[in-house]
Formats: structure tokens, C-alpha cells, sequence
């Protein structure tokens, strides 16, 4: 188990015109979020795998890639070779999930599954002893800035009573609608690292915000369900 919550501000928020200065705002994080949208998965479009290449060269904090696409077997060893440290993708984008994970594996990044709102934690029952995360996705995927849907945290207890069942002890990571107000108790329910988007870049100083959701994250931690 980890000993303390690793936080990943989202560059989603940030200022794509800027990127260099954001990312040097952000260097005490743990993971840079890197959101990967095609206009097919989700209606948006985002990240493409020349920009994380810059981004890899900017900075030494490793790279959480989370692929909002669809078939992405065809597209998750451009981010491999880009740099990516880690890379999720959705479990409803994908019929062959396992051997997604195996492959992502085998090219050198740490792989995992994220889950809709609508998903039940329990679709990763033949999956979670092959996974190094699982991404809990607390908002619709697609847009910045919604608010954090509350049943959220029976799918984290859920994925974390799965998880202790199996033996395994994979990241727990939540992506939406996170800041200093619901991270105690998001930690609490069984996560342990925390998408940030705008409360990190919204904020005046993200290297205080990142230490203060950091703080709260902890005293769940301490506290666990």
C-alpha cells in the first residue's frame, strides 16, 4: 500500500500557449494527467503523441496517459514511444482488454483500465490481477470542470474490496471533480492518486494547491473505510 496519495494535475486546465511554465508550476506533483480525446470516444478532441514528446522533454514528472479513444489498440504504442509512464484506457472502448494490457505491458509502460460513470466496478473481476490501475472515472469523460459524482465512492470501496479479495494492489485513481473540499474522503474510499485539472491550474499557486489536496488525501489515507 502506498503511504502517501500521489497527486496528477490534469494539463487539460492548463495553458496550452504556456505549456513549458505550467509544467515547471506542477514539478512537486507525482504524475502529469494527459488526457487523450479523438472526437469519436468522447466529442472533444485533445492530446496527440507529438505533444507528449515535448512534454516528456520538459519535464522529470512521469506521464499518466489516459485514453478517452476508441479501438485503442490501434493507437496506444504511438504514446509508448512518446514517453508515456503510464496508460489507461476504457474498458467500453476495448473487446479484448486483457491482451490490450499485455501488449501495453510489454512495450514499457505500466497499463490500466478506466471506467465510466455508468460502468460497475464489477466488470474488472477477471481483470484486476493483471492490472497496475484502475482509473475511477467520477465525472463524464470528455469535459473539464464538471462536479464530482457523489455514488463515486461506492464504486472506489468496491474496486478496493475487489482488489484486497484477489490480493493485488493496484492504483487507484480518480478523475473528476477532485480538490482540497472531497479528497479526504475520496482517499477514504479507496483511492490513492488524484486527478486535478482546474483546481490546480485554476489556482494562484498550483504548488501550494497540489500540497494542500495532497494534505487532505492524507489524512484519508491515515484513515481508510
Amino acid at each position: 500500500m502506498l503511504t502517501d496519495v500521489r497527486i496528477a494535475p490534469s494539463i487539460l486546465a492548463a495553458d496550452y500557449l504556456n505549456l513549458g511554465s505550467e509544467l515547471e508550476k506542477i514539478k512537486t506533483a507525482d504524475y502529469v494527467h494527459f488526457d487523450v480525446m479523438d472526437g469519436v470516444f468522447v466529442p472533444n478532441l485533445s492530446f496527440g503523441p507529438g505533444l507528449l514528446a515535448e512534454v516528456k522533454k520538459a519535464t522529470s514528472v512521469p506521464v499518466d496517459v489516459h485514453l478517452m479513444i476508441a479501438d485503442p489498440d490501434r493507437r496506444y504504442a504511438a504514446y509508448v514511444d512518446a514517453g508515456a509512464d503510464v496508460i489507461t484506457f476504457h474498458y467500453e472502448a476495448q473487446l479484448h482488454a486483457h491482451r490490450t494490457l499485455s501488449a501495453i505491458r510489454e512495450a514499457g509502460a505500466l497499463a490500466g483500465i478506466a471506467l465510466n460513470p455508468g460502468t460497475p466496478a464489477s466488470v474488472l473481476e477477471s481483470l484486476i490481477e493483471d492490472l497496475d490501475m484502475v482509473l475511477v472515472m467520477t465525472v463524464n469523460p470528455g469535459f473539464g470542470g464538471q462536479k464530482f459524482i457523489e455514488r463515486s465512492y461506492d464504486k472506489l470501496r468496491q474496486v478496493r474490496a475487489m482488489a484486497e479479495e484477489h490480493g493485488v494492489d493496484p492504483l487507484v485513481e480518480v478523475d473528476g471533480g477532485v480538490g482540497v473540499a472531497n479528497a479526504e474522503q475520496i482517499v477514504r474510499s479507496g483511492a490513492n492518486v488524484l486527478v486535478a485539472g482546474s483546481s490546480v491550474f485554476g489556482s494562484t499557486d498550483p504548488a501550494a494547491a497540489i500540497a494542500s489536496i495532497r494534505e487532505a488525501g492524507n489524512r484519508g489515507l491515515a484513515q481508510g473505510d
